[in-house]
């Protein structure tokens, strides 16, 4: 491989956090995602740490690529203050709904156009597992691929590449350029100084769409996915139906009663006695179930 001209393309994308609290939202017949918390994937940013170390070694060309709304552009400045060179984020309203196909079709044709020596991410996504799109794309590219990458190193005309394999193992695999790496979790990203963060708040993104793309649109998104997403509701719990609001009740709980549609939730036995008293109880009950053993006489 020249060692003068690497071209390493790090895709990165956001996970919503796995780890409790999360709170969600139904609004009608979907989730919104108000009140999701965001973070980076993991395995992207031990993508972007293998990458800027190799950059620090021989030089190489780092790009980093987001694909999604403008809110990743914070993504892109992380990078960017760690050491990344070219920064761009792809969005579109027609890739939107796509399936891993038509996002496959998308990432390929972004390898067709940058071309990268090496095309690093993250081999799973904690909220949804594995991800097959950047596996898809190299394969639409007749590119190797590795997942499951623990360690690397570089030859003249291939990659040594360490992988983990089934209950634990380790197997090591040679691969040719171009390559797809797929990382576990691992290096930590590096910290960045304050001046490279203050540097980022101005870097430049570049913003990429269909049209620099020059996919049609019927490949991609909705209308170019081969699994159509189906709606869904969340069922309600049982519920005891009232007919007509309670003459009795105040005005505001009555109007209160006509706008939840006359239904509200059933309502439990709560006892609440002492400890010795509950416990008699508890005697009662099983003895009137008979479940108690009688004394001999």
């Amino acid at each position: 491989m020249p060692t003068n001209n690497i071209n390493i393309l790090v895709l990165l994308r956001e996970t919503s956090d796995p780890r409790p609290p999360a709170r969600t939202i139904t609004r009608g017949a979907g989730i919104s995602e108000r009140g999701l918390r965001r973070l980076p994937n993991p395995g992207d940013l031990t993508a972007l740490e293998e990458a800027l170390q190799l950059k620090d070694k021989l030089g190489a060309s780092v790009t980093v690529l987001a694909i999604g709304p403008k809110r990743l552009d914070d993504l892109l400045r992380l990078a960017a203050s760690s050491g990344a060179d070219r920064l761009i984020r792809l969005w579109d309203h027609g890739l939107e709904r796509g399936d891993a196909v038509a996002d496959a079709r998308v990432l390929a044709r972004v390898l067709e156009i940058m071309t990268p020596t090496l095309f690093l991410s993250g081999n799973r996504l904690p909220d949804r597992g594995d991800d097959p799109v950047p596996a898809l794309a190299s394969a639409l590219r007749s590119q190797a691929c590795v997942n499951s990458v623990v360690a690397f190193s570089t030859r003249k005309d291939a990659l040594q590449v360490l992988r983990k394999s089934d209950r634990g193992g380790r197997q090591e695999v040679v691969a040719p350029y171009p390559c797809t790496l797929l990382f576990e979790e691992g290096a930590t990203l590096r910290y960045p100084s304050v001046e490279a963060l203050t540097g980022a708040i101005a870097a430049s993104i570049e913003n990429w769409d269909l049209s620099q793309l020059g996919l049609p649109f019927w490949e991609v998104g909705a209308t170019g996915s081969h699994l159509t997403s189906a709606e869904f509701g969340v069922p309600r719990p049982d519920p005891v139906r009232v007919v007509t609001p309670d003459a009795t009740l105040p005005a505001f709980e009555r109007i209160l009663s006509l706008l939840s549609g006359g239904i509200k939730a059933r309502e439990g036995k709560l006892h609440q006695l002492a400890a010795n008293a509950t416990a008699d109880s508890i005697w009662q009950i099983l003895d009137e179930e008979g479940l108690t053993l009688k004394a001999a006489p």
